[in-house]
């Protein structure tokens, strides 16, 4: 993805798959990149139209779930490019679980109990229900791979108030019911998720500022979706669940023993794999919007004129 120079830019930063523009210290121009990331690391291949996908996913969820807690999105110029506020991130990820599954199910099956300080109940079985939701948050790392915590932990650092994580955790489930909500009118199960919260960007005073919601929601690179019809059935046959998530790609790296692990080697991406990858990303849109994705393609500069206009109109 090209790099671009905006008026009025004050920052610049590459992740693992989004390239952050700051622009005049209060707004955020982010691109959504056909970039994939499995175990904390970049694969070495694009996915095509991936970008695209989780831009317009997380659009359409952010504008339904602004009545619960607020935003960072202001607008969405082109297929995989959105503007908002620029926010403090806190630097934890606040994961939300409705089901015994990945991570939750690897610690459980090897006779763990307690996650992120979280009590798990004795005698379940993979992708069975919690009782009700629990909140497993993880640190959010600069670099390297994010870290299991408990809440506890978190108001002990000093990462949030008491306050902060309240309000947070509780603008966390309630936004997972809205996205099972979502879900269930498409016959889809939100199994799991994370969110990431900030304060608006107003330095002197940040103590004042309003907490918001940040980046993606709902979609399949922050969220695991089962498929509602034959659920019960195959849970009760001990089959493997029909699942739309990213979970695949990390299944087909573990089975060719890649974990992220210092040592390991990402195993090569055929261009059969890659195109499958991307039609499982087309899927999600298709099944979670309940519209037919229309692919987009769009040279840098056609995207770089749309932003620019869109700054323009925000007097940028």
């Amino acid at each position: 993805m090209k790099s671009f120079n905006f008026k009025q830019q004050t920052g610049f930063y590459k992740g693992k798959v989004r390239d952050v523009y700051s622009i005049s210290n209060n707004y955020l121009v982010m691109f959504a990149s056909n970039r994939i990331s499995a175990f904390d690391v970049v694969l070495p291949r694009p996915i095509p139209f991936k970008g695209q996908v989780l831009n317009q996913i997380a659009a359409y969820m952010l504008k339904a779930t602004k009545d619960i807690c607020p935003n960072w999105l202001i607008s969405v110029p082109a297929p995989n490019v959105s503007i908002g506020r620029r926010c403090e991130p806190f630097k934890i990820e606040i994961v939300v679980r409705g089901n015994l599954t990945g991570h939750a199910w690897r610690t459980y099956d090897a006779g763990i109990r307690t996650l992120c300080g979280v009590q798990m109940p004795e005698g379940m079985k993979e992708n069975d229900y919690f009782p009700t939701p629990i909140i497993t948050p993880s640190t959010k790392a600069d670099e390297g791979h994010d870290e299991d915590i408990s809440a506890a932990e978190i108001i002990e650092k000093g990462i949030t108030t008491q306050a902060e994580w309240d309000k947070m955790s509780n603008f966390a489930l309630q936004l997972f019911a809205r996205g099972k909500e979502i879900a269930a009118k498409q016959g889809l199960i939100l199994v799991d998720t994370k969110y990431e919260f900030g304060k608006t960007w107003l330095p002197a005073s940040m103590s004042e500022n309003e907490i918001i919601l940040m980046d993606e929601i709902h979609t399949p690179d922050s969220s695991r979706y089962f498929y509602a019809d034959g659920f019960e059935e195959r849970q009760s046959n001990g089959e493997r669940q029909k699942q739309l998530s990213k979970e695949f790609v990390r299944e087909w790296l573990i089975e060719n023993n890649f974990m992220g692990k210092t040592g390991q080697t990402v195993p090569e991406m055929s261009d059969t794999w890659v195109q499958t990858i991307s039609n499982r990303y087309i899927e999600l849109y298709e099944k979670i919007i309940g519209e037919k994705f229309i692919p987009i393609e769009l040279s840098d500069e056609e995207t770089e004129r749309l932003v620019v206009e869109e700054l323009e109109r925000l007097g940028l």
